[in-house]
């Protein structure tokens, strides 16, 4: 018999609640796939079950809160025969009487079926936030994945409504999602810079060669098929990594555990306020054709409160990019069990000195939060150097991974 247990959806998840099966009973299952929507503190996440089997019991019902690590379900291995249900022996004495060895059989009644809670077209924070505003959320047109109803939409239709009927929209209090999820921020990081000796490093980059590379390389391309800085950091970070793999992986009972694959966790910033870091599967195996797509994906069903269990717990170190918002640089807290943390800043004209002259370069600065217990300052620094070196060769990272073969959206 196997057990599927409620699985940590990162650091700062403690508990979820069931929001729907998507299975049944007696219902065959494959890796991957998913069978269950959980709400956390900050989002609707698919959970996908890592077993093949069948599904044997539903033991938690939809509205029902447990912790991290209770058992939601059983499943059959592939083969395995359901165990018979025991039966007192009193209670066969007390419902067949001595008359039944000469009595006609009786029909026994087939056990009624368990309801199982279907998943409309309409992610579960829309949901829930239709509620709120008292909004019917079948009557919101869908801007989500295969027309979806996402929060936007409902917060959306609640701004159409209210300039429709001449309401005054006041300034909304903080959700309680919203709260929650502050929570549980503040309660994770406090427990990084309390358990983690962090150590901090700071490198400037000069862009010149990428962004050229990329003006060269997105010209006259629609916008769909075009290459975004983001992901050329993404990339480099992961290839940089080679040199340096005691960065990317997870301290877990008292020692570090290295992982062969990279999962970046890419900070994304909720519209309705607070962040989550879901990965970026196989980030130094795959062409920056692939990762661009992938990226905005992962970027849109974040905000749109949709994502898969497996991009949630698989985050092996965290990027976070918070040029666009116009800092120059950021440094950032470590993600437990993560040994890491990559933060840039924005790319700015500023003076360099290069081949003994004076220039004006767009500059880049990069930053390096790291866990003591696995690396020092020595490997921390010849991680930047080596993400500096793989920037100044921005051909060289689109011609990693292209003949990776690797399936979008496989799991890891």
């Amino acid at each position: 018999m196997i057990e599927f247990k409620l699985p940590s959806l990162g650091a700062d998840m403690d508990e979820g609640t069931l929001l729907t099966w998507q299975v049944k009973p007696g219902e065959a299952v494959k890796r991957g796939q998913v069978v269950a929507v959980v709400d956390t503190s900050k989002a609707a996440v698919d959970v996908e079950i890592w077993h093949d089997g069948v599904v044997h019991e539903l033991l938690v019902q939809p509205g029902e809160k447990v912790p991290v690590g209770a058992v939601l379900a059983t499943l059959l291995a592939t083969g395995e025969v359901a165990p018979a249900p025991a039966v007192a022996p009193e209670a066969v004495a007390r419902a067949v009487p001595a008359t039944a060895q000469v009595s006609a059989p009786q029909r026994v009644p087939e056990p009624a079926k368990v309801p199982v809670a279907t998943r409309h077209a309409v992610s579960p924070s829309a949901r829930k936030r239709a509620k709120e505003l008292g909004i019917d959320p079948d009557s919101v047109p869908g801007t989500g994945a295969q027309g979806s109803v996402t929060l936007a939409d409902i917060e959306a239709a609640a701004r159409a409504r209210d300039a429709a009927t001449g309401v005054a929209a006041a300034a909304p209090a903080m959700p309680d999602r919203q709260k929650e999820m502050r929570k549980a921020i503040a309660a994770a990081m406090s427990r990084s810079k309390r358990e983690i000796p962090h150590y901090y490093l700071s490198e400037t980059i000069p862009m010149a060669n990428a962004l050229a590379w990329l003006l060269q390389r997105n010209e006259g391309l629609p916008i769909t098929e075009r290459i975004l800085p983001a992901v050329l950091l993404l990339k480099a970070v992961a290839m940089a990594l080679k040199r340096t793999p005691e960065l990317n992986g997870f301290y877990r009972d008292g020692q570090f555990q290295a992982s062969a694959a990279v999962h970046a966790g890419v900070a994304i910033s909720l519209r309705g306020g607070g962040l989550v870091a879901p990965a970026l599967h196989d980030v130094g195996d795959k062409p920056l054709t692939q990762l661009m797509p992938e990226l905005a994906d992962l970027v849109k069903r974040a905000r749109a409160g949709s994502l898969r269990s497996s991009e949630m717990s698989d985050p092996t170190l965290t990027v976070t990019n918070l040029g666009d918002q116009g800092v120059e640089s950021v440094f950032g807290v470590i993600y437990p069990p993560q040994v890491a943390l990559v933060g840039f800043g924005r790319v700015a004209v500023r003076p360099w000195v290069q081949a003994g002259e004076l220039r004006a370069q767009p500059l880049l600065c990069a930053t390096l939060a790291a866990d003591h217990r696995a690396s020092d300052g020595h490997r921390g620094a010849l991680f930047l150097a080596e993400l500096r070196e793989w920037l100044q060769r921005p051909q060289a990272l689109a011609e990693t991974g292209q003949n990776a073969g690797i399936n979008p959206g496989s799991p890891p």
